[in-house]
């Protein structure tokens, strides 16, 4: 394993300590609503506070993007970007669907990746140029080629409605062109399903940077493709995402398309 990659590792698990046993009481948390219909508790904070003082310890110069504790720092040359509690909503209802998430950007490119299951201590890692694992095991996608075939995760509108009307066309064509789809509740445990070959495709819109980019790069690593609604590279940034097996990522490109606003186009 990379050097920054096990020190990235160790801060997921110094996160996921911290939330399983909060995860015994929950009844005992604060919770605040940071805008409609999106939580935060003190766990959000203590896991995110817990990650960064490991990696800070470990690399004092590099910057974070964090989404409880916002932006540090970034435009560094190395930047984390991290989620503690992906899937909060679930974590508060006792759901055991939700996930630590860590990625590294270095000059612009994602180079190392963490998503960790706390629940099921799974442990899905990446490294640029070295394939991604899950708990030391190489992962690879599906290789589904029909998207008729195909089992795809997704992500329901829940704070922003703006675009509803366009994913709810979306939805109702994935229904009747595939197999199946799934929403659980946690954009970053999705698409390391998606690298791991259970899912074999993802979309959803308007996520956030901290949301997608350690699954990302598991996906690109496990031999899958990444992009925007447009098949483009500017996912990461838009939060406009659809990820997939090569084959089954074209297809759902092709589909998606005729909802696709101005909004939701690449710019």
């Amino acid at each position: 394993m990379h050097p920054i990659l096990t020190n990235a590792v160790k801060a997921a698990r110094r996160a996921g300590t911290i939330i399983n046993r909060a995860s015994q009481d929950i009844g005992a948390l604060q919770i605040r609503s940071k805008t409609y219909n999106d939580f935060v508790t003190e766990v959000d904070h203590a896991a995110e506070a817990a990650i960064i003082e490991t990696l800070k310890d470990a690399y004092p110069d590099h910057g974070f993007i964090g989404e409880e504790s916002g932006d540090t720092n970034v435009h560094a040359d190395n930047v984390w970007i991290i989620d503690p509690l992906d899937g909060t909503t679930n974590f508060l209802h006792g759901l055991p669907q939700y996930c630590i998430s860590i990625a590294l950007q270095q000059q612009g490119q994602l180079t190392q990746a963490v998503v960790y299951d706390p629940n099921r201590n799974d442990l899905f890692t990446a490294t640029k140029g070295r394939g991604a694992f899950l708990n030391d095991r190489r992962i690879r996608v599906s290789n589904r080629a029909k998207l008729q075939d195909s089992l795809i995760g997704t992500g329901l509108p829940f704070r922003d409605f703006t675009h509803l009307e366009a994913y709810l066309g979306m939805f109702k064509d994935m229904v009747k062109k595939t197999a199946g789809l799934r929403r659980p509740g946690a954009a970053a445990l999705d698409l390391a399903y998606v690298a791991a070959g259970w899912y074999d495709g993802f979309w959803e819109i308007g996520l956030s940077k901290w949301d997608v980019a350690a699954g990302g790069l598991l996906i690109q690593e496990a031999g899958g493709m990444v992009g925007d609604f447009e098949g483009n590279e500017g996912w990461l940034e838009t939060g406009n995402i659809v990820a997939a097996n090569p084959r089954v990522f074209a297809q759902m490109i092709q589909l998606l398309a005729p909802h696709l606003t101005e909004q939701l186009k690449s710019r």
